[in-house]
């Protein structure tokens, strides 16, 4: 048992905030007239108090399970804290996931009471209810009637029940994995896995505190946005903006103005790919002062690693930086200090960028079976390349055993108070991954630099032998393609093969106006059908990644698709990790025809 500092669980977290800053703003939502409005911890406070109530007067109690159907929103964290102030678990799930998947869910979990987000999901789990003995009543959100979550509140508020301490060892909640190669795995974490994550995480980033706003991106049903976010955030006593969707962040970034930003590197990919798109399109004086400033602000950098400076080249980005620089600023509200990001390496030239305009973003590493932090880059302590060192009361070590003795990398091992308890209900997939002395194998390979900075290298269960035997990592290449900004999404492939090919679902606006300036013929079926432009997306490709990666590695043969990898149709899980399989089962026959073509 590791020592643990306090708070060692949510609810005491939770009302130790409210204490301490009642009065603050805790969230915004946009409302109905287009602003956003904003509630304090108190008001919030009061509500969970209410509830907490309705589901005690419904029976939930001690490791109960409650679950909830909702993309982020005050009531989501409502529900949550209310179940933990009874020692129920909380059971999240997104909007987006298919119904077969909420059903394995429910079930798995044995969810007693559950709150959908509006009646379309409710009535969509009406009609296979009757396979859920286990679950017992339904309340909807967006409702005023009998049904509602509101009807709840009140109903707890003529039945006050006080909140229960749990221990840090009694289970807070299941976040199901993503499920790219079977069915979702309940991970159990316990009071003790969040705040001790929360806590460790925190002190990376001593330049956040109460005053502080984050916009929420992220879906809260993730355990990195629910602990580096919303659980971070509410410790500290700051505020969220909730962005309305993934749509609208533009607008919603402007109106919320946040300090801080909880994102992925996708996020990030797209602001750059839109600001040089704009400047390209402007060019002229634009253009000018741009490429300047970027080529200033690479040069200052260098020198200042040398302790050195030049007054041009000083004066060059203060030009740039208050004509350009501080314009993009503006767009992105006016006030980041900055951004941490996971789920995938940012490109070292965009990070960079960032990182010279003022806003720095911080690449981060771990998993949902680690509550999920595992290591972080801060501002004190940074390697460019790396996903930090390990945080606070965590240990990483790398096993060699399924690597050459010689070899700088292996398999990720991790220890600490953030490793889950199981697997729910699969006492054999816990084994599988847990160590007799209590570490959890990643599935990731990695090495460590003689600084205790932690590189990723590959994905072990992901990895495949092409025909001359050897390994290629698909995610790691991959993930380079997607920064291109005429690719939507990829699938590598060449297991067992001569060499990998490549499946692409292009970004087909940037490919329109290519094929416009090459004066091609830029309909749909065209740019998907074109020779030239697979060619030239192929040469894109290739040219990205020479250098980087074995000649091996890079893909000899392309195809573009012309349905895109969605939530929708089953090949991506609801954070956008691709679904193998089920993009294998889809398009074998198009990988075979990539083979047989000379």
């Amino acid at each position: 048992m590791y020592r643990l500092d306090k708070p060692d669980n949510l609810v005491e977290m939770f009302e130790e905030s409210v204490r301490k800053h009642g009065g603050n703003r805790m969230f915004g939502a946009r409302g109905g007239d287009g602003n956003y409005k904003w509630v304090t911890y108190r008001e919030v406070a009061a509500r969970v108090d209410r509830l907490r109530g309705g589901l005690a007067k419904y029976g939930i109690k001690k490791d109960d399970a409650v679950g909830l159907i909702a993309n982020n929103r005050i009531e989501w964290a409502i529900a949550a804290f209310a179940a933990y102030g009874l020692g129920a678990r909380f059971i999240p799930m997104y909007e987006s996931e298919l119904p077969h998947i909420w059903k394995y869910i429910i079930s798995d979990g044995s969810v007693k009471v559950l709150f959908a987000a509006n009646r379309e999901i409710y009535e969509k789990i009406k009609n296979f209810q009757a396979d859920l003995p286990a679950l017992e009543h339904m309340f909807i959100i967006d409702s005023e009637g009998p049904l509602s979550m509101a009807g709840l509140e009140r109903a707890g508020e003529a039945n006050p029940v006080a909140s229960i301490r749990p221990d840090p060892r009694d289970v807070a909640g299941l976040i199901y994995t993503s499920g790219t190669t079977g069915d979702p795995k309940g991970v159990l974490l316990t009071h003790g896995n969040f705040t001790s994550n929360l806590l460790a995480g925190i002190k990376m980033y001593p330049e956040l505190g109460e005053n502080d706003v984050t916009l929420a991106i992220l879906p809260w049903a993730h355990s990195y946005a629910q602990t580096g976010e919303l659980y971070a955030m509410v410790h500290m006593g700051a505020c969220m903006g909730l962005a309305e969707s993934a749509a609208t962040v533009a607008r919603d970034i402007q109106a919320v103005k946040p300090t801080w930003l909880v994102a992925v590197p996708r996020v990030f990919n797209r602001i750059y790919e839109g600001i040089t798109s704009r400047v390209n399109k402007e060019g002229g004086l634009a253009r000018v002062l741009f490429d300047m400033g970027v080529a200033a602000a690479k040069r200052r950098r260098e020198l200042a690693a040398g302790g050195k400076s030049e007054f041009m080249t000083n004066l060059k980005f203060r030009i740039a930086d208050k004509i350009v620089f501080q314009k993009i600023r503006d767009k992105m509200g006016g006030r980041l200090k900055g951004s941490m990001t996971a789920s995938a390496m940012m490109n070292q030239e965009i990070a960079l960028f960032f990182f010279d305009i003022g806003i720095p973003v911080y690449d981060c590493y771990g998993m949902t079976e680690t509550s999920p932090a595992v290591a972080m880059n801060a501002s004190f302590a940074y390697r460019w390349g790396s996903v930090g060192r390990a945080i606070d009361k965590v240990k990483i070590v790398i096993d060699k055993g399924l690597a050459s003795p010689d070899s700088p990398d292996g398999e990720i091992v991790v220890y600490g108070p953030n490793v889950m308890k199981g697997y729910h209900n699969k006492p054999g997939e816990t084994r599988k991954v847990m160590t007799e002395d209590g570490g959890i194998r990643t599935g990731d390979r990695g090495r460590l630099d003689e600084e205790g900075f932690l590189y990723i290298t590959g994905r072990i269960k992901e990895q495949y032998k092409l025909e001359n035997g050897k390994f290629v990592f698909p995610a790691s290449l991959e993930e380079d393609i997607c920064l291109l900004n005429c690719i939507r999404n990829v699938m590598v492939y060449g297991e067992n093969r001569a060499y990998n090919v490549c499946l692409i679902v292009p970004e087909l606006s940037v490919l329109r106006q290519q094929a416009i300036d090459r004066g091609l013929p830029s309909d749909d079926e065209s740019l998907i059908n074109s020779p030239e432009i697979r060619d030239m997306v192929a040469e894109s490709i290739s040219s990205s990644l020479k250098g980087k990666y074995g000649g091996y590695e890079i893909p000899k043969k392309f195809a573009l698709l012309s349905e895109g990898f969605s939530i929708e149709n089953g090949m991506l899980t609801p954070t956008l990790k691709l679904k193998r399989r089920v993009v294998l089962n889809k398009y074998m026959a198009v990988i075979d025809k990539l083979y047989r073509e000379k």
